[in-house]
């Protein structure tokens, strides 16, 4: 994948077009779109990596890890979270839920523990995207 790939795939999760990004950027209309022929300057390649908030390592193709990504022990602590939670439900705990005042079943249950770990693991990558020092996004 070229930077420009890259560049095209993260305007477009932004939902932005190329001459929207070089403008918010403070550059020609269409100088991004010269990067399929040419390379781009460092410090307009920190421009947008700074505007997308990834590393310039990850434009270049360096790497596909964004630092806001989880690590396998992120993950590991959430899924431990959702069986907590789960189990929680099964004994009868604070967390017992109901589904139309019956209990829920095994898919029931699957299915919330899906939701939830979807849930945790997007309030985890906001929170990294937030909390996260410049310095330490590469």
């Amino acid at each position: 994948m070229t930077i420009l790939d890259r560049v095209k795939k993260l305007a477009k999760e932004r939902r932005i077009s190329l001459a929207e990004l070089s403008k918010a950027v403070g550059m020609g209309e269409n100088s991004i779109y010269k990067w399929s022929s040419q390379k781009p300057t460092i410090d307009k390649l920190q421009l947008v990596a700074d505007y997308f908030d990834v590393s310039v390592d990850y434009l270049l193709g360096r790497t596909d890890k964004k630092y806001w990504d989880l690590s396998e022990r992120e993950s590991s602590d959430i899924a431990q979270q959702v069986e907590d939670l789960i189990n929680g439900m099964e004994d009868g705990g604070t967390a017992d839920m109901q589904f139309y005042g019956e209990p829920l079943d095994e898919e029931g249950k699957e299915k919330l523990a899906i939701a939830l770990k979807m849930a945790l693991e997007l309030n985890k990558q906001e929170a990294k995207k937030k909390f996260t020092r410049k310095d330490y996004r590469k």
